[in-house]
This record gives structure tokens, C-alpha cells and sequence, in this order.
């Protein structure tokens, strides 16, 4: 596909052929891979439902923060070489699993190729709705590409201290990038809309994982997103940070997050006035919530 001749399918615009085999930052060539397809019964209650999120997750990243959880793909340790047409087998049998919807995980870097393949199954009459799951991390003309075909978007709002940025994802302009992708996500999806059952069908979530010692930063987050978008989104306030083995060189962040950190978000979210938001309870820092990627359902 000409699209990844010189590709600048993210704002890190590498400008490398991956159609020839070769790789920028994200790590892979024009050919999917992908690591696991299965039910995920972990996500937001409106997305996960009773039966769990299709989810396939994609191997690459296009962002790599340093505490990414899901490094072992991320990186492109793991996955498979798949095919269009073995993708669009996956949707359909995540779907007779009883899948609530497909959740396309860091798909950004295969982007052009997946959404050809999403307006395939949605000519089969797949009838389930496709989730966008990103890192927030997107170029507005390619999420313009996806027009008509994706029904819910899930992106992370990670920072708006481009310090921060920088220090742990290598993006000093993610701030800027993650704000005009957002506006974009919700100028397709202005509204969030819920079937009779609570599940999403149409809109924008937005996830915040608050980070240890970053507390003003995540504040900073809500803010921004409660006076810029109001009652068009919902926020997952997310405390599930977990300190994996590789995140020994920073060492601020080789712990979990406090309680007392999670009740300060929160309680600036009510003082601002959120409302429509999810939060997470209990102990949610634990690598037993990251799921194994052995290339299941692949």
C-alpha cells in the first residue's frame, strides 16, 4: 500500500519505507502483526459488558512510554504476521465468542489497512460496534481516514506537562498532538450514546492513568478535558499504574500509585465538577491484570 512508502502515519513522521521492509519508530513493516484476539473482561463496565471486549491487540507502538505494561508487544517482542483477510476471520469469530464490540488496540501504525478491513465487516453486518484504543498519540489526517467506520474512541490523555512527555514517552509535543486528536475524535463522536443495557455504542472515553509523583499533572488533565469538552465525554480515572521490571531507571516511577494520590485526583475531578467518569476500586496495580500475549485467538 503506497501509504507506507514514505510513511507518516503518526506524528513522529519517520518518513521510512516500511513497504519495503523497513521500520521507524513503531518497530514494524506494513505487514499486520498482532499478539493476542480474545474477550477482555477488564476494560470500562461500557465496554467490557457481560460477555467481555473483542479485543485484538496489535504488535508496535507508535509512542513507547519507558512504563508501557504491554511492552512485550509494544516493543514488538511478540505477535504474528497476519493477513487482511485472517483479520477480518478474527473480528467475526471474536464475535461469535459474544464479543460487545472489536477493540482495535494501538492500531495506529496499520491504521489504513485495519479500516479496510473494518468496512468490510461492517459490510458483512457484523452489527457490534469497532473501539478505537490509542494512546492519544494520533495525527488528525489519518483519524480523519476513519471516518464513518469507527463508533467509539478510546484514547489516553496521558500529560499535558510536555516535560513529562518527553522524559517518559520521547514526545515533547504529545500535549499538543493528543489535544487536536481528541477534538477530532469527538467532532465524529459529539455525543456518548448507551444501549438499554448500559454498553457504548457511539462517543469518546478518555483514559487518564495518574502516574506516581504526578498528581498536579493529572489535575492539570481533568481540567483541561472538563472545561474543553464537558458533558460530551466520559474520563476513566485510572489508578492501575503497575512498576514493571524494566522501569528500574526511573526510579520516581518504580512504585505503584498511593491511595492518597488517587483520592487527591478524585477529589479535584468532584471540585471541577465530573460527573460522567469512571473509577477504578481496589488494588488494580498487579501484573496479574496484564494478560498474556501467546498470540492467542491469532
Amino acid at each position: 500500500m503506497k501509504v507506507y512508502e514514505n510513511c507518516t502515519l503518526c506524528p513522529r513522521k519517520c518518513g521510512v519505507n516500511r513497504a519495503i521492509g523497513e521500520t521507524g519508530f513503531c518497530g514494524e513493516t506494513q505487514t499486520i502483526r498482532a499478539a493476542r484476539a480474545a474477550l477482555h473482561h477488564w476494560e470500562e463496565p461500557c465496554i467490557s459488558g457481560e460477555n467481555g471486549s473483542g479485543t485484538v491487540f496489535f504488535s508496535g507502538c507508535n509512542l513507547g512510554c519507558v512504563f508501557c505494561q504491554n511492552q512485550e508487544i509494544s516493543r514488538g517482542k511478540t505477535g504474528k504476521e497476519i493477513t487482511p483477510e485472517r483479520l477480518l476471520d478474527i473480528f467475526f469469530e471474536l464475535k461469535k465468542q459474544g464479543a460487545e464490540n472489536i477493540n482495535l488496540v494501538t492500531p495506529t501504525h496499520f491504521l489504513p489497512t485495519v479500516l479496510k478491513v473494518v468496512e468490510k465487516a461492517k459490510k458483512e453486518n457484523i452489527g457490534i460496534p469497532f473501539v478505537l484504543n490509542s494512546s492519544g498519540y494520533e495525527s488528525v489526517d489519518v483519524l480523519k481516514k476513519a471516518e464513518e467506520l469507527i463508533d467509539v474512541y478510546l484514547p489516553d490523555f496521558k500529560y499535558i506537562s510536555a516535560d513529562l512527555a518527553e522524559q517518559y514517552s520521547r514526545a515533547k509535543d504529545y500535549p499538543e498532538v493528543a489535544k487536536k486528536a481528541l477534538a477530532e475524535m469527538v467532532r465524529k463522536q459529539p455525543k456518548c450514546v448507551f444501549s438499554e443495557d448500559g454498553k457504548i455504542l457511539k462517543g469518546v472515553i478518555v483514559r487518564h492513568l495518574i502516574l506516581p509523583g504526578c498528581v498536579k499533572d493529572s489535575k492539570a488533565v481533568l481540567s483541561y478535558l472538563h472545561k474543553t469538552y464537558k458533558h460530551q465525554i466520559y474520563i476513566s480515572i485510572m489508578n492501575q499504574y503497575t512498576p514493571v521490571h524494566h522501569i528500574s531507571a526511573f526510579p520516581k516511577l518504580n512504585r505503584p500509585v498511593t491511595a492518597r494520590e488517587y483520592e487527591r485526583v478524585l477529589e479535584h475531578a468532584l471540585s471541577i465538577g465530573i460527573e460522567q467518569a469512571f473509577i477504578q476500586e481496589g488494588e488494580t496495580a498487579k501484573e496479574s491484570f496484564i494478560p498474556a500475549f501467546e498470540n492467542q485467538g491469532i
